[in-house]
């Protein structure tokens, strides 16, 4: 017979276990020495050690779930009810008893994480609905569809709810999204409608336009086409597809008209040269207003000089582009310097402006610490790689703060 602290063989060479219970058959062994029969089922134990280790292991880090960490966990106490090894069987009936209340803390961690979850998917999703019904009251058209769109990409990523909740929500996100397209649908359809009648009211000016013409009725005519040119201003922009054309077809018979009309008054030809000297001195006066620096005074100024401008009348044909270019050029000047005072009192334009300038600014700020840490840790060598993107950045950041210097910021 042979034995140790938690087993022995009898003579009839079946082996027993030791346990708080009194002794357990293990199993019987014929094959070999007692000493091993012993050490074979010990080896049986040393595999249930290791076994029990590795769970310990998997659920202590990695994310196995609890349904699965319970199946493993019975398996292998199973195997230690059944006294199939020789050892402490009692230490690992606590080992794995530890491991159920750690698979139960890990589960109502994990409720409690999911619920969590919930409830800030849920904020989220709330505070979605509230900005996508602020925004299906707006105006700005571009800027709250694409921000709708990209509403409608977060609402995506985030995990649902009951069903029940994250219906209502959606419901109210999606009438939101609904109401927007309906109210800039609309808005469109009557900008369209506008520019349609334009185009209408353009064509009938058109049409007289051409029917005049052949006129040699020269003062009234003249006299018509001037209202007929006040009416086309005032009709307002048609479909950009026909306002070209329409443009020049109006403009081309009044040309048609004012150059026969020329032809027969070939004596006027002094009068259109004083004209002609008339003018370049209007077009010198408004050339005075450029550089634009007060908008407003620049306006009522070129307005002024415009009125006299029309006054005078026509000038000798071959003159006329380059003296209405230069009348067109202090025209334009003041239109671009419009254009950029719309976009530096532009809020939106400016805010873009300010966001892009604040993430340039963030990032050059994370650039500089971490080449100070890395500094700091004797890496030189990934200090020198973040220090030449520092140089990238920082002139990003310098040409979006020049840029901002337009919004007065």
């Amino acid at each position: 017979m042979s034995s140790d602290p938690w087993g022995r063989v009898d003579e009839t060479g079946t082996v027993y276990v030791r346990t708080s219970d009194g002794e357990q058959v293990v199993g019987s062994w014929q094959a070999g020495t007692p000493e091993e029969a012993l050490a074979y089922f010990e080896r049986k134990y040393e595999g249930l050690v290791v076994e029990i280790g590795l769970l310990e292991k998997r659920v202590k880090t990695t994310d196995l779930s609890a349904k699965d960490a319970t199946t493993a966990i019975e398996h292998i106490r199973q195997q230690v009810d059944e006294h199939h090894a020789v050892g402490d069987l009692a230490a690992l009936r606590v080992r794995l008893d530890a491991l159920v209340a750690a698979v139960d803390a890990r589960r109502e961690e994990r409720k409690a994480q999911k619920a969590k979850q919930t409830d800030e998917a849920r904020h989220a999703k709330e505070a979605l609905v509230v900005e996508a019904e602020e925004l299906a009251q707006s105006e700005q058209w571009r800027a709250a569809g694409e921000r709708l769109r990209a509403l409608v990409d977060t609402w995506k990523g985030l995990p649902r709810l009951d069903r029940k909740s994250d219906d209502e929500l959606w419901h109210r996100f999606s009438h939101a999204r609904s109401a927007f397209s309906k109210r800039r649908k609309a808005h469109f359809a009557a900008l369209d409608a506008q520019r349609e009648v334009a185009r209408q009211t353009k064509e009938r000016l058109v049409a007289e336009a051409e029917s005049l013409s052949g006129s040699t009725d020269w003062g009234p005519t003249a006299a018509r086409y001037r209202d007929l040119m006040a009416e086309w201003k005032a009709a307002g922009r048609a479909q950009r597809e026909h306002e070209d054309d329409l443009w020049n077809r109006f403009r081309g018979a009044q040309d048609v008209f004012f150059a026969a009309r020329s032809g027969v008054f070939a004596e006027r030809d002094a009068e259109q040269t004083e004209n002609l000297k008339l003018k370049e001195e209007l077009a010198v006066e408004a050339e005075k207003i450029l550089p634009v620096t007060d908008l407003k005074a620049a306006r009522a100024a070129f307005r002024s000089i415009n009125e006299r401008w029309e006054a005078i009348g026509h000038v000798p044909r071959d003159a006329r582009p380059k003296v209405e270019g230069r009348m067109h050029a202090v025209e334009r000047a003041i239109q671009e310097a419009e254009e950029a005072e719309w976009r530096r009192t532009n809020p939106e334009a400016r805010a873009r402006a300010e966001g892009l300038t604040g993430q340039l600014q963030a990032a050059v700020d994370k650039l500089r610490t971490q080449i100070d840490a890395a500094r700091a840790a004797g890496n030189n060598a990934k200090a020198d790689k973040l220090a030449r993107e520092l140089e990238g950045r920082q002139a990003l950041l310098d040409q979006a703060l020049k840029g901002l210097e337009e919004f007065g910021g």
